[in-house]
């Protein structure tokens, strides 16, 4: 893949009201275990009434996490099927997990780049925005349906905002705002009055200067490391003029992980030609890390590095599209989509 493929990629439709919606287990199979299927009911109704859309499972969507685990063909077989399915219109993943890497086999990359449709998840998931930037087709890094769209209580106005502005609208998204508040992914049954919710402290900008502008590339480390080595893994020049969007650290593994994660990266070369870092709310620890390897190691001084974007693992979360321009600037510490994130 070279650097120009991002500008490239093919555009979905956007999802309209009436329009079939499947839902996928691609990745782990918590949906379809009893102690989770409520949730999945619970998510699953809750999508169908605030977006005025069908939604239907995969066929081995709901089989469970031991059937799923020992079977990955049977995952590439719903992604093929959802995909070939002319009555649907968008995919979204039930969840992320940890083993995306094992369903490579079995996939037809040319029937994901003959197929375009809205494609989303998150976490593991990050797999699958390199692979359908390898087909061709712009995907989407954003809310699983068991997290947060089946957050107890009520999904929150911050994400309900995203999804729509992403998915359903053809306007410019511009800017992203900040959330106001955060949880952390909840998975107990309690009413949303008792979620606790943590004010935010908005964007930071801890190294660079100016206004740039780049095309968007999210990920998750650990799963993006676990396709170093084959064809779908980006080559370096993919990252030329990019904005790279990471979530490394406690919130995903451990420190250690996340810095063996950038290393990895670093010596792929993946920051050599970006211009520039994205990622959430880190600590003190994972920020010296990440400063340590881009600084120290690869020698990016001037590399842009913008702190607390809401696209990691907790809720609420914001929608990244894979090639979309974007825009940072360090002065003001706002951060923009210059483009659409859907056609039609």
């Amino acid at each position: 893949m070279k650097g120009e493929i991002m500008k490239d990629l093919i555009v979905p439709r956007k999802i309209r009201k009436g329009d079939t919606v499947a839902f996928i287990s691609l990745s782990g199979g918590r949906a379809g275990d009893a102690d989770m299927l409520e949730r999945y009911e619970t998510g699953k109704k809750r999508f169908q009434e605030i977006f005025g859309v069908k939604v239907v499972e995969t066929p081995h969507a709901l089989k469970g996490s031991k059937y799923l685990y020992a079977h990955p063909e049977k995952r590439a077989e719903d992604l093929m099927w959802a995909l070939q399915n002319q009555e649907i219109s968008a995919i979204i993943c039930n969840m992320g997990g940890d083993d995306s890497y094992r369903v490579l086999p079995y996939i037809d990359t040319q029937i994901i780049h003959d197929n375009p449709k809205v494609f989303m998840g998150y976490s593991d998931i990050a797999t699958w925005m390199a692979v359908f930037a390898y087909a061709g087709v712009r995907a989407y890094y954003g809310p699983n349906v068991l997290t947060p769209i089946a957050q107890p209580g009520a999904l929150d106005d911050y994400t309900e905002a995203a999804i729509r502005r992403t998915l359903f609208e053809t306007d410019v998204i511009g800017e992203v705002k900040c959330s106001e508040a955060y949880t952390p992914i909840e998975w107990r049954d309690i009413k949303l009055k008792k979620i606790k919710w943590t004010k935010n402290t908005g964007y930071s900008v801890t190294q660079g200067q100016g206004v740039k502008q780049g095309r968007l590339f999210p990920m998750c480390g650990g799963p993006l490391q676990q396709i170093m080595g084959t064809k779908y893994f980006p080559e370096p020049d993919f990252f030329e003029g990019a904005i790279i969007a990471i979530e490394h650290g406690p919130a995903y593994g451990s420190q250690l992980a996340g810095l063996h994660s950038l290393r990895a990266f670093a010596a792929a070369g993946l920051f050599d030609k970006a211009a520039g870092v994205i990622t959430g709310k880190l600590d003190e620890e994972a920020g010296n890390i990440l400063r340590k390897v881009i600084n120290e190691e690869v020698h990016r001084e001037d590399m842009i590095l913008f702190e607390n974007v809401d696209f990691v693992h907790h809720t609420p979360m914001t929608i990244l599209p894979v090639g979309v321009m974007c825009e940072i600037d360090c002065e003001k510490a706002t951060f923009k989509i210059l483009e659409s994130g859907v056609w039609g």
